[in-house]
């Protein structure tokens, strides 16, 4: 596994579309594939999983908020 896949940096989480996928917000949570399938089935994900047909997704909203990142920040970290 290579860096850039075992989390995400502030600018990534900013950018981040009103929904995405489980595997995004597992790796934005830096939780593995099969630990995030199984938190979200048995419903134990650390913040609110979306259910469409039969795929996961997870707001930003709630994924910014579990990660205590300030929407309101500038995503270049004010610089």
């Amino acid at each position: 596994m290579t860096t850039t896949e075992q989390g995400m940096t502030h600018d990534e989480l900013m950018h981040l579309p009103v929904a995405v996928p489980l595997e995004t917000a597992n790796r934005a949570l830096h939780l593995g594939r099969t630990t995030g399938y199984h938190l979200a089935r048995t419903g134990r994900y650390p913040v609110r999983v979306l259910r469409h047909g039969r795929a996961y997704k997870v707001s930003r909203y709630d994924l910014h908020r579990h990660l205590g990142v300030d929407a309101d920040a500038p995503a270049d970290g004010g610089a």
